[in-house]
């Protein structure tokens, strides 16, 4: 399948290139990473994801789009809210609103942090749970779990962790109104009772990092960020509990859509109509996770300042350890578009994708509303990560998105061939960054060459109008599972 070239960073896959499609699919790319896409065939899933009954405009990929379930991770897909529109788990994947959550300090790296960064990152990795089944730092009874559900992080706020700016910075508020725990199972309940504060394994990261280059100074002060100081970027999701709410409604979605007629070319793509109560449960079960991954998220910042404070003999205050934003990267929401001069009620899945509402947006906080919402990309050890904010011509490009890291180019099994992880950890020390004791045999699988360049993909992010870049951080301390 060879998509056209249509512009600088965007081709098409016409409708006809898998049978049934509805609309195009449309994936921003430069032409080194468009033909990574087509080696992987995850240009096949975008057109297969046109499919869908109700889809809207088009079926997108963003630049770092790799193989995914059902969906590329990188892919956006709007369906029809009020229409014949569906909404399939496989749009939004299996580790719901994992995510991305900055915290900015005072700190300048080299004066203040350079001289005790071995000690920081020891302190870190003593005080953030990660692995897996690893328990969290702060586990809960089946109510207090179902509280989380419903309430994200005005739970654990209310039992003494962080503060009410975090909330405040933190996409939705930190909470999503709509969750229904109900829906959620009691299996997937048990499986995040003991979890809530851990990061997980895979891809999942703490990182300390520097910000080494400005590229917009009014945003950049806006956000709170100047060269030479020092962050947290952490990296996680909603564990376990996320997993089993995927599994559990993909289940039932599968024998509906037989039941319905509903036909797509992949059973990964099961789906269900939105005016279905299925799709309703699925929503609601789905929103009960992503409040469990933004507190998730707070309670591991919550010890990120705890790490802080232990080596500075300061208050996480004095350091000036606040929240720059949280924002999630697999979630489904309705969300309203002028498309073809029509206002609609949208359910826009974005699977490894990242919302990116423009200047003036409403839901964006009060004091990042003249220049955008902050997008947070992660890159992985030993490359940078980068603040972006977003444009308003990403609202008729792709539903107001763009990428949500660098995406991976090299399997988990190819990667642990090239290098050992010992090798890599001593290849990361040699380049300046410490490293926190962890599984060092699986430590290669998330190598930095495993995943494709970052600096491209946010350049095509910006190319191509999606999102505008602000600021690269580089790592100096790394927390893995």
């Amino acid at each position: 399948m060879e998509p056209r070239k249509l512009e600088p960073f965007v081709w098409e896959i016409p409708v006809g290139a898998v049978a049934g499609m509805r609309v195009p699919g449309i994936v921003f790319a430069s032409d080194d990473l468009i033909r990574k896409a087509i080696d992987d065939r995850a240009v096949l899933q975008v057109a297969n994801v046109a499919t869908l009954p109700g889809v809207v405009r088009a079926s997108y990929a963003m630049p770092d789009i790799h193989w995914g379930y059902g969906f590329p991770i990188g892919g956006v897909a709007a369906t029809d809210a009020d229409g014949e529109g569906v909404i399939s788990p496989g749009g939004v994947g299996f580790d719901i609103a994992c995510g991305v959550r900055l915290l900015r300090s005072n700190l300048d790296f080299e004066r203040d942090v350079k001289p005790v960064l071995s000690e920081l990152v020891a302190a870190l990795g003593a005080l953030v749970p990660r692995g897996v089944g690893t328990k969290g730092r702060l586990p809960l009874s089946r109510s207090e779990c179902l509280r989380v559900l419903r309430e994200g992080v005005r739970y654990p706020l209310e039992r003494g962790f962080g503060t009410e700016r975090d909330a405040a910075f933190c996409e939705d508020g930190g909470v999503l109104e709509d969750a229904l725990p109900e829906e959620v199972s009691d299996q997937a309940i048990e499986r995040g009772r003991s979890q809530l504060g851990s990061l997980g394994a895979g891809n999942h990261f703490l990182e300390v990092q520097v910000v080494d280059r400005v590229f917009e100074p009014h945003a950049a002060a806006v956000l709170g960020l100047e060269e030479g100081r020092v962050c947290v970027m952490l990296h996680s999701g909603s564990r376990g509990l996320g997993h089993q709410v995927c599994t559990d409604h993909v289940k039932v979605m599968d024998r509906l859509m037989r039941q319905l007629g509903i036909e797509v070319p992949d059973r990964q793509l099961a789906c269900a109509p939105l005016a279905h109560e299925a799709a309703k449960r699925y929503l609601g079960a789905m929103y009960a996770a992503a409040n469990f991954a933004r507190a998730n998220r707070h309670v591991l910042a919550h010890a990120a300042r705890e790490a802080f404070e232990r080596v500075f003999r300061r208050s996480a205050e004095d350091l000036g350890l606040d929240l720059v934003y949280d924002v999630s990267h697999n979630l489904a929401k309705i969300e309203t578009y002028v498309v073809d001069g029509r206002r609609m009620r949208l359910c826009v899945h974005r699977k490894g994708a990242t919302r990116a509402f423009g200047p003036g947006h409403p839901d964006i906080p009060d004091a990042y509303r003249e220049i955008g919402q902050p997008v947070l990309i992660p890159g992985s050890m030993g490359t940078a990560s980068y603040v972006l904010v977003g444009m308003a011509t990403s609202a008729e490009r792709v539903f107001s998105s763009t990428c949500h890291g660098a995406g991976r180019q090299m399997s988990r099994t190819k990667a642990k061939k090239v290098m050992s992880g010992p090798q890599l950890a001593r290849s990361l020390e040699e380049q300046g960054i410490a490293l926190a004791p962890a599984h060092w045999g699986l430590l290669s699988e998330e190598a930095p060459y495993a995943y494709k360049d970052v600096d491209e993909v946010v350049l095509v992010c910006e190319g191509a109008g999606l999102s505008r870049i602000v600021a690269r951080l580089r790592p100096i301390g790394v927390v893995k599972g």
